[in-house]
């Protein structure tokens, strides 16, 4: 391989071609670069350190501007902040972060207003590390104890640790290699944790006694397709573990969190198709279900000792044009978390008026609303939290008796003036897509840059939210645009299942359709367009540049998941068997060549490409970090155009790049710089 000696010169590192063949259903793909998976052999890591040098050479003229949007990032950055507290029990749970410290500080005080006390300082376990990640905390019933799981390089597999909250030390209890999830009984000595199989899905859940070496498997789940999470409900009640294939199947398995030795127990049995979720609510179960054909979902209830479905009775039947995305039980009253139009929506209902909704107003065309942290059962206020392209986000309470939101927290922005942004909501068709607009993009204003960002995968939404960062784009004419495109679930059900398997291309073909929909209406033109989108999102990045490369100026792909056929040909992956429902099983001869017909990698061509940027993660355990080297590696050689072509890998760290937040803030300006610069 070549690497460049100097900027005036530069010459791009070219990954040896070692022919390996791929057979399937009569056909014989060569990849050149399939040896890119052997991270053993010493020349996959120089080919990685010789690309990264030659971006680093690359990027090196714009270095003046990277410093000055991370210090543009960092003047729009409360950097010394803390949110909300928020009540259990006797305490208030709060997070915060100090200026020059790159992570977050957990905390908690007595009752209102007592001294208070650090849970967990992130800043002193990162001490010495390149990576360090925490991968979720659970506070015992009595608040004495502290189960939490961290990360030192990227790959997800996490140390459980416990720590005395009343003396500050950490118990002898440590296991390694636990997955995601934990959860605490209610005799504050029990702690259910989960690990993962080959292929890095959590297939058996664990319970583990204080002081015992003898964990017991309390649940496992033997289908390969499906993968779980592990919880509990509001009320504290039950610890539940709800096992999901793709969107499409679920079933919930339920303990009585008061009697930590018995076993899961199956809430209803699984049947292909019926995906439900159960909440717990006094003495009846609450369950969102698709059950009856319901693809926006219903709401339903039966007796605590009556779970079977045929003992489930409608409470709130399938609504038109509103999807029921989740419900949260309290003891008195009953939170709907919606989709509506597009938009997320809360509604309240009482017991006392169980068929009547509140809904909470919201003033903007587009925006983002969600239940906040709500750790208490019995209680008469809802916090949730609004933001949106323009709003910083905002920590509200809702009392549920007046009906009556209270403001308590707007983050602080510093060195952002509100009055000169604007976001509004267009659509492409029927495609939703949220924009945010600075004074150079006002109505008569010539066509200007603009960076698309899109997703659409797996039902999830791209929500409109504040991101201080976006303005060092805006300020320099810039328009920012999301686009809501089918893959996701912002139209509901249908939006989902319109963007997968075999019609997965109308996700592309959506992103092109708004695309083509901005340059029609003025706002920008395929010279000043840009395109950004991370992990499926990269994906799409992919698939568009090769069927439509002429309408975007530059892209962003970020951790992409391209060599779609061939990972998901190969079941050793992690995540490949449980996703067979999201891209298919290429066993089946009609899912492979369609998967084949759109698959980045597979499908780069001679022709010109807009100037692309490409990040990875060498410990990425979601999108491994050949698919990204071995299609820009492709894409060198095959490609017909001079515009620039970067891969960055991250050598310690994962698929969410770097751990501490100022590593992130100066890695979305060197991002932004690459857009404005090439």
């Amino acid at each position: 391989m070549a690497v460049a000696a100097s900027n005036a010169n530069m010459v791009p590192p070219l990954a040896r071609r070692v022919p390996f063949e791929l057979r399937a259903h009569g056909d014989t793909r060569t990849d050149n670069y399939y040896w890119l998976r052997n991270r053993r052999d010493p020349e996959v890591l120089q080919y990685l350190e010789a690309e990264n040098a030659y971006t680093a050479e690359a990027i090196a003229p714009h270095a003046a501007l990277i410093e000055k949007i991370n210090t543009e990032i960092l003047s729009r950055i409360q950097q010394t902040d803390q949110t909300v507290p928020a009540p259990r029990g006797d305490w208030f749970y709060y997070s915060r972060t100090e200026e020059g410290k790159q992570y977050t500080i957990y905390c908690r005080h007595f009752q209102a207003a007592g001294p208070e006390q650090i849970l967990l300082d992130l800043n002193h376990l990162a001490e010495g590390k390149e990576y360090f990640a925490l991968g979720g905390l659970a506070v015992s019933e009595d608040g004495h104890l502290l189960a939490y799981l961290t990360d030192e390089n990227g790959s997800e597999e996490y140390t459980l640790s416990i720590k005395d909250l009343r003396t500050g030390h950490l118990l002898p209890d440590r296991l390694e290699d636990v997955s995601h999830g934990i959860a605490w009984a209610n005799d504050n000595r029990t702690l259910f944790y989960t690990r993962f199989d080959a292929t890095k899905r959590p297939d058996r859940v664990f319970r583990h006694t204080l002081g015992s070496s003898d964990d017991q498997v309390v649940f496992t789940e033997p289908d390969e397709r499906f993968t779980f999470e592990l919880g509990k409900t509001r009320s504290g009640k039950y610890l539940a573990v709800t096992s999901i294939n793709a969107s499409l199947t679920s079933e919930v398995f339920l303990l009585d969190a008061d009697l930590p030795g018995t076993a899961f127990v199956s809430f209803s049995p699984r049947e292909t198709g019926h995906e439900y979720y159960v909440d717990h609510q006094n003495q009846r179960f609450l369950i969102r279900t698709n059950s009856g054909g319901a693809t926006r979902f219903q709401l339903m209830e039966t007796p605590v000792s009556l779970t079977a479905s045929e003992h489930w009775r409608t409470l709130r039947p399938e609504a038109p044009d509103s999807t029921l995305d989740e419900i949260h039980a309290f003891q008195n009253f009953l939170v709907l978390e919606t989709r509506e139009q597009g938009l997320p929506a809360i509604r309240v209902v009482t017991d006392a008026e169980s068929d009547t909704e509140r809904p909470l107003t919201f003033p903007e065309e587009a925006y983002t609303v969600a239940v906040a942290d709500n750790h208490e059962y019995r209680t008469t206020k809802l916090r949730y939290a609004y933001t949106s392209l323009v709003t910083p986000l905002s920590t509200y309470d809702y009392d549920v008796a007046t009906q009556i939101s209270t403001l308590l927290k707007q983050t602080a922005v510093p060195n952002f003036h509100p009055a000169r942004y604007t976001t509004k909501r267009l659509y492409a068709g029927n495609i939703p897509i949220s924009v945010l607009s600075g004074p150079a993009a006002l109505p008569g204003k010539p066509p200007g840059k603009l960076l698309l960002y899109g997703y659409g995968s797996y039902g999830l939404n791209t929500e409109a939210t504040f991101k201080p960062s976006y303005f060092s784009l805006v300020d320099r004419g810039f328009t920012v645009a999301l686009a809501h495109i089918r893959g996701g679930a912002e139209r509901g059900r249908e939006w989902f299942e319109a963007g997968r398997m075999l019609t997965k291309q109308n996700t592309f073909s959506d992103f092109i359709a708004c695309a083509e929909h901005l340059i029609a209406h003025g706002y920008t033109t395929p010279e000043q367009l840009s395109a950004m989108g991370g992990s499926a999102g990269g994906l799409l990045i992919g698939a568009v540049i090769n069927q439509r490369p002429e309408l975007f100026h530059s892209a962003v792909a970020l951790v992409p998941f391209v060599d779609v056929v061939t990972t998901m040909s190969d079941p050793t992956i992690p995540l490949t068997t449980g996703e067979y429902d999201q891209w298919g099983n290429p066993e089946d001869e009609a899912a492979y060549r369609y998967m084949l017909s759109y698959s980045p990698y597979d499908n780069v061509k001679p022709q010109p490409y807009p100037h692309l940027l490409i990040t990875t993660g060498l410990n990425d355990p979601r999108v491994a970090y050949w698919e990204p080297a071995k299609w820009a590696a492709k894409l060198r050689v095959t490609k017909t155009d001079n515009n620039t072509l970067l891969l960055k890998t991250e050598l310690g760290a994962g698929h969410g790049g770097p751990s501490g937040r100022y590593d992130k803030y100066r890695e979305t300006a060197l991002i932004y710089a690459f857009l404005l610069g090439f």
